[in-house]
């Protein structure tokens, strides 16, 4: 065993001297490993509480006694928004398919003259939606944005009240009667 041991002691003073260290009475000082340094700490992120959307138990109406647009409100107008211009985009494509099989021709002039009456008003109710849909995506990007619930005019909150009747306005309602005053006297003008 005493030349098992010499021959490990040889063999580690033939390493060490190959590293260029030198060798210590017989054992060879096998240097310590240094750890790399640790790297600089990354700057933290600021902390966004970031939830899902928002799951509103059913049957949920926004109350007064709740503060004004919280999330519960702004989730609960988004979700009668986004489902109202489900609806009129759903209507839109039934006009669609019932105008396209609706081509035949009318051997009655009188008819015709109905069916053609009935067509434009049918465009005429589409052509208003689609200003309504474009009304719809706007209140949308303005509960994105925070300012929806409040009066473009005035910067008051409009009310749950009224939002709750027509929920693309963009007025309360103090500012909508003095704007359609407004309207009325110009167009007696």
């Amino acid at each position: 065993m005493g030349k098992l041991n010499n021959s490990r002691s040889a063999k580690k003073a033939v390493t060490s001297k190959a590293r260029g260290k030198p060798v210590a009475s017989g054992r060879a000082s096998v240097p310590k490993k240094s750890k790399p340094p640790k790297p600089a700490p990354k700057p933290k992120k600021p902390m966004v509480a970031r939830s899902g959307p928002i799951i509103l138990p059913t049957g949920y109406r926004p109350a007064e006694s709740e503060p004004f647009m919280n999330e519960r409100h702004k989730q609960y107008f988004r979700n009668k928004l986004v489902a109202w211009k489900e609806e009129i985009v759903r209507q839109n494509r039934e006009t669609l398919h019932v105008l396209h099989e609706d081509s035949a021709q009318h051997a009655d002039i009188a008819d015709r003259a109905t069916s053609e009456t009935d067509r434009a008003l049918e465009l005429r109710a589409r052509d208003r939606q689609r200003k309504l849909i474009a009304k719809i995506d706007a209140a949308l990007a303005r509960i994105e944005d925070g300012t929806y619930g409040y009066c473009e005019e005035t910067g008051e909150p409009i009310g749950l009240r009224r939002l709750e009747a027509h929920p693309i306005a963009t007025l309360s309602l103090e500012a909508q009667e003095r704007h359609e005053r407004r309207e009325k006297v110009f167009r007696e003008d």
